[in-house]
């Protein structure tokens, strides 16, 4: 089965061309003002007009106000939405677009369970937990800690890069791989060996 990749956290339209022409199926826009990878949306509208034919724009939101997921959608054409925080099935599921939810590894919290509650998302975001952190830490997770099957498609986050992704797909069998940090030169700008890099690591494993 072909392994997905979504590179997270573009600001830059280089970037953006980079990932796209070097295979990866979705490139993720974070509207987080915290984060160091916070785009506006004249930015990422920017960039997604500039995009090839079949790569899946994906808008990343942590507990935002469903007044500013509007604004935002109003001018960025988004093909997905990830909800990165602590949001409800109810309000992911009233945004109106499709969508995925990210879960993070905590200890005690049953995921499979949990995910079962988010009925309507088109897959599941497992990333590692960090209290305080939504997101982003490069912490990567415990494999092994993942339910044998989830409700929904799995996509895998959390410390990926070039030396440990063919280990992680080996071992999790994911729908999709999710990367950000493990393919920069600094937070929010991509490094283009990197990103080569890392594709290729994928590819490999695939074939």
């Amino acid at each position: 089965m072909k392994t997905r990749v979504k590179i997270c956290g573009i600001t830059r339209l280089e970037d953006a061309l980079l990932a796209a022409q070097t295979g990866a199926d979705a490139l993720g826009f974070v509207f987080y003002a915290p984060s160091p990878r916070n785009v506006t949306a004249a930015q990422a509208a920017d960039i997604l007009l500039r995009l090839p034919a079949f790569v899946t724009s994906v808008g990343l939101f942590v507990d935002a106000d469903r007044a500013f997921v509007e604004q935002v959608l109003a001018q960025v054409p988004l093909d997905l939405l990830q909800f990165h925080g602590d949001e409800t099935p109810e309000y992911c599921a009233s945004c109106g677009r499709p969508y995925i939810k990210a879960l993070r590894m905590q200890p005690g919290v049953d995921i499979a369970a949990l995910a079962q509650q988010y009925s309507d998302a088109r897959g599941i975001l497992l990333d590692a937990w960090v209290p305080g952190v939504p997101g982003g830490t490069g912490t990567t997770l415990d494999w092994h800690s993942i339910p044998q099957a989830l409700a929904k498609p799995l996509i895998l986050a959390g410390g990926l890069d070039v030396d440990n992704v063919q280990l992680a797909i080996r071992q999790v069998r994911p729908w999709a791989v999710d990367i950000s940090g493990g393919v920069e030169a600094a937070k929010g700008i991509k490094d283009a060996d990197k990103v080569r890099a890392f594709m290729q690591q994928v590819y490999a494993r695939a074939n």
